[in-house]
Formats: structure tokens, sequence, C-alpha cells
């Protein structure tokens, strides 16, 4: 069977970094400090836990609640470490656009993941004379708690995922594509963020979605946690907690162009190794950004013809990219400090972050 919850009913809830005052920045967030605070994006999972060996899930997520195909919205795509499979990342280098959901999932799963968003889309009313339709899938490998290679995502699970995508408040943790996933020798996960820029600054905002199971030496607000628990990358000169990988999926309201949301893009890396990323050769590191702006979504009356698109200016983007910034490195911590630990795969265990110790930490550092 499967169920959305880790080892139901035998783990509390954790709380997210900012409920223990770990707030990263200068920046408020959006009212759920979620990818969701950006208006029109929704987020569903499907969580896979079957038996002891089977561990994993899909996390689908929608630039809004229209039809995608039809109503295309700008993007940007940025490659920090290429050890990974990023289906559909070239026709958004080539055209800068998305025209799908994006589903995140394991490594094994990726083709069955665009079965079910090309089932999904050509279901889509307005859709019939669709020929040509690029899924856009992100993957991690969950390998370590996960019998990857049974397989036991199917395009139809998957598709359940977008099918439930949701505004409001996003599952974080041990749930979706961060079932099965580990960060920094720590159970990772699903995790979330936003800002929200001052009215004199456009009032716009950033929402920010990571699914994180990548390694390194653990940093939170600065202080080398990682080192002083006693489990980091090259500890002992032995490269175990190193390699891995994260999706990071930006979302904006602000009218960006598809150049300006690769350079915002770009700045969610600067959030990623605020957080001790090693960012390492088997290490997969992407991002993806777009904006949800009505007024720069590619219709068909804009696809047909000469059309004005607004674009927000080079000289105001510099508090997007700091906000950016901001909202990945929380969406780190927060799929960290949600994730509950979990037993899988061959009986392996990992633990989760323990929580008191790190507070423990900060609280010393502060004195």
């Amino acid at each position: 069977m499967s169920t959305t919850a880790p080892d139901p009913g035998l783990v509390p809830p954790r709380a997210r970094a900012r409920d223990l005052g770990i707030a990263p920045g200068i920046l408020a967030p959006g009212r759920l400090n979620a990818i969701t605070d950006v208006p029109a994006v929704r987020v569903g999972h499907v969580t896979l836990i079957e038996g002891n060996n089977i561990r994993t899930g899909a996390t689908a997520i929608l630039p809004h609640d229209g039809n995608l195909y039809q109503d295309k919205v700008p993007a940007g795509v940025v490659v920090g470490n290429g050890y990974g499979k990023l289906m559909g990342s070239t026709q958004i280098v080539e055209l800068g656009e998305i025209e799908t959901p994006i589903v995140l999932t394991n490594t094994l799963a990726v083709p069955r993941a665009a079965d079910a968003i090309l089932d999904w889309t050509l279901t889509q009313p307005g859709n019939e004379r669709a020929l040509s339709i690029n899924p856009l899938v992100g993957e991690t490998n969950d390998g370590l708690l996960n019998d990857i290679r049974r397989r036991a995502l199917t395009p139809e699970r998957i598709r359940r995922a977008i099918e439930e995508a949701a505004d409001g408040p996003v599952g974080e943790g041990t749930i979706g594509a961060g079932t099965g996933t580990v960060a920094f020798g720590w159970k990772g996960g699903i995790g979330t963020s936003s800002r929200r820029l001052p009215n004199s600054l456009g009032g716009y905002l950033v929402g920010v979605l990571v699914q994180a199971n990548f390694g390194g030496v653990l940093q939170v607000l600065g202080i080398p946690v990682g080192q002083a628990l006693g489990q980091y990358y090259l500890k002992d000169a032995i490269d175990s907690t190193a390699d891995g990988s994260i999706m990071i999926v930006v979302a904006t309201d602000a009218p960006l162009s598809d150049r300006n949301l690769t350079r915002l893009a770009r700045r969610a890396l600067a959030g990623l190794a605020r957080t001790g990323a090693a960012m390492s050769n088997g290490s997969g590191d992407y991002v993806l950004a777009f904006s949800t702006a009505a007024e720069v979504r590619r219709t068909p009356e804009r696809r047909s013809q000469v059309a004005a698109i607004a674009d927000l200016p080079n000289d105001q983007i510099s508090p997007l990219f700091q906000a950016v910034i901001e909202a990945t490195e929380e969406a780190i911590y927060n799929a960290l400090f949600t994730a509950t630990g979990l037993t899988g795969f061959n009986h392996k265990r990992v633990e989760a972050l323990p929580i008191d110790e790190v507070v423990g930490l900060l609280r010393l550092q502060s004195e």
C-alpha cells in the first residue's frame, strides 16, 4: 500500500527553521513562507512507502492552474553541476518557456514522470491538436533508502501529484520526491520558502521549492553545524556524504524575461552555497525559474503576432536576486528541519537532523 506519511504514528511533527528562530536574510517571507505564496502556483505530492524497501515519491509544481500548454510561462534554467537528468531542459534554454507541469522524482522514474505529464497534458481541453510536448522532469537519486531498481512509481501514481496539486501550505520533509532523499548525511526532503519585496521595490514575491539530496559541510546561518556534530564531507578523508543532487524550483510574480529568469536562477546557487553544499563531481545541482505574471505569459495570441510584453528592467532586478538567495537557503533548512528519520532499503536507516543540538550550537555562538 502507499501512504503519505513516513513511519506513520512513530514520529511527531518537526518544526520549520523559522519556528525555531532560524530566519536567514533581511527580507520578510510571504504569508505561508512557501512557493505557493506566488499567485497561481500549485504543488502536489505523491508518497510511496511499501513494505521494507520502497521509499520514494513525486512532487509536481504547476506554474498556474490554467492550460499550461496554451499559456506557457517564461523560464530559465541554470546548471551548477550537471550530473543529473533534467528532462526538457534544452527546450527551455532554446525557447525560454515552460509548457507543462514540473515534476520532481527519483532518477529511474524520470521516463514514467514524463509519461504522466504527457498523459495529463494531452487530455486538457484545447490540446486536441498537440503533436509536440516538452515534459519537464527533474530528479535526485533516492537509491540509499529506496529500492530504486524496482521502479515502483508508475505514470498513474505520478499523475496523482499533478491532479492533486493545490495552493496553500506545502508539505515538507519526508514527503513526495523527498521521501527517500538524504542531505549532508541526515534525512533530506522537500523544503520551501518565500520572500516578499517591500512595496517601494515593487512588492514582488519570490518562492522556492527544493528537493534536497546532496552533501557537503552543513552550515546554518554561517555556523559549521556539520563539523560540530561530526558529520561532514571529507571527514577522515572519506568521500561519503558529498555526492547527490538538488533540484531548486523558483517562482516569481515579477514580470521577467527568460533572460532575467536565467539570471535569477543563477543566484539561487548562492543560497545553496550558504548551506555548505560541496557541489561535487557526482552531484546534479539544477535551478529552474519561471514567472507567473499574466503580462509575460506566452499566450496563443502573443505567439501568433508581434506583441508588447512587460519586462522588469535590469536596474530593478537586484532585490529579486537577494530574495532568491535567502529563500533558497531557508528552503534547504526547512527540508532538513522537517524531515523525519527513515528506515528503508536493506534495513538502512538515515536519522533526522538533531534539531535540539543545532539550536543549542546556534545559541552558543550567539552568546
